[in-house]
């Protein structure tokens, strides 16, 4: 049932405390009509009653790093040799975020959206497709979707609970301007003891550095 594939990827969100995986990333611009690829790796770090830490490495289309320690924001272009410091409220706010901030907070998607199976619930591979409607309305986001692994749904009803910590296979943010991103996700490794070490940026010599006002004065 729809409650089952919730509930599957509810409780194993709160089983998960960190996460690395590879990522490719289609951004579809609608008025445009052009694409945009991208792929990398990212990382995930949860701690209990504070921002989570993230980290993506872009290695397509060209090197880049959104590095954050759950305070503040680094954007580093290493071609631009520039790196743009921002606080995570600011991030969210202005919608840059909006990937980072679906990923750790999917532990509460009955509280926070309208939930439904997409068309006949099911992928060619047996994943299940869910449509979320946020229940407040959003700058950023219109709908997303998500594709819950037929595996994770398949242990939650055997065991009763769920088992696997990120049961993603792959999802699509719709925004209110008509723009589509997609994500798959790759080589997914949970709950490794990954420490702090990825989400301290070390800033390189010799970039410009741009701050926002918002990163002043959480410093």
């Amino acid at each position: 049932t729809l409650q089952d594939v919730v509930a599957t990827l509810e409780q194993g969100y709160a089983q998960l405390v960190d996460l690395q995986a590879d990522f490719s990333q289609r951004t579809v611009i609608a008025s445009m009509n052009r694409e945009q690829r991208g792929a990398g790796e990212l990382f995930i770090r949860r701690i209990p009653g504070a921002p989570a830490m993230f980290r993506f490495n872009y290695k397509k289309p060209q090197p880049q790093q959104i590095v954050s320690d759950g305070k503040s924001v680094w954007f580093y272009l290493p071609a631009d040799r520039q790196v743009m410091v921002t606080d995570v409220a600011a991030t969210f706010e202005g919608g840059s975020g909006l990937t980072l901030d679906y990923l750790t907070g999917l532990g509460h998607v009955s509280r926070d959206f309208t939930v439904a199976f997409t068309g006949e619930g099911r992928d060619k591979q047996g994943n299940y497709l869910l449509d979320l409607v946020p229940k407040k309305r959003s700058r950023v986001i219109a709908k997303l979707q998500i594709s819950v692994a037929a595996e994770a749904v398949s242990e939650f009803l055997r065991q009763g609970r769920a088992q696997l910590p990120f049961p993603i296979v792959a999802s699509v943010v719709h925004d209110p301007l008509g723009n589509k991103t997609f994500l798959e996700f790759s080589k997914i490794r949970v709950n490794s003891g990954m420490d702090a070490t990825p989400f301290n940026f070390k800033m390189p010599a010799g970039v410009t550095v741009v701050r926002s006002p918002a990163a002043d004065k959480s410093r």
